[in-house]
């Protein structure tokens, strides 16, 4: 349950960046917004507050480098993170960089999770590399899913299952795109992030 009392605070990539930056709010046009707007609408009086800082490009480790300023000195009683993409696409479009392959990615992963004590976490599993689950991006993105999954049960955290609900609409062979690139969101794209961290998160029914 979230009240007003509530400051959740949503870290990632530009997935929930969503050109944040381009309007006042600072919201962004992606799922962040749709999941504060169910707030507002539930109930405008006790909604709980909503703080985006996704930046596009971030990998795991870019987290780390900013995650006292961003995270912690936000003071945040709720923080989503949504993070991983990066680190695998980043292996596929500039190979002459230095990696973030999963060993690096669970270590990172778990060092900002330590500092977050006394925070609820929700972790949301990275959502697609192209929409075809057997694209080589998806099968590299496994063993990430895989890490959140099972850092979301040590931390006692609530899991985002977005990759097992993207999949799954993948497979149902809908005509309707959920990115605009292979990794982008459309408005479908936002809308089921958003529906399914609602779900998870306990805010609406399954």
């Amino acid at each position: 349950m979230f009240t007003k009392e509530d400051r959740i605070l949503f870290i990632g990539d530009s997935i929930t960046d969503s050109e944040r930056q381009a309007e006042p709010e600072e919201i962004g046009d992606g799922y962040v917004r749709l999941v504060r707007d169910h707030f507002i609408c539930q109930s405008p009086a006790n909604a709980p507050a909503i703080v985006n800082k996704g930046i596009g490009g971030n990998r795991v480790t870019d987290l780390a480098e900013r995650w006292e300023q961003d995270v912690l000195k936000g003071q945040p009683t709720v923080l989503s993170i949504s993070i991983g993409i990066n680190d695998v696409w980043r292996q596929l479009d500039s190979q002459g960089i230095d990696q973030i392959l999963p060993g690096k990615f669970e270590t990172v992963y778990r060092a900002l999770l330590d500092q977050s004590s006394g925070i609820r976490l929700i972790l949301m599993e990275p959502t697609i590399i192209e929409e075809d689950p057997q694209s080589k991006g998806n099968q590299m993105l496994k063993p990430y899913v895989d890490i959140v999954r099972k850092l979301a049960e040590e931390y006692g955290a609530v899991l985002v299952p977005v990759h097992q609900a993207f999949i799954g609409y993948l497979k149902e062979g809908s005509e309707y795109k959920l990115t605009t690139d292979g990794v982008h969101m459309t408005s479908i794209g936002n809308m089921l992030m958003a529906r399914t961290w609602l779900t998870a998160a306990g805010a609406v029914s399954k």
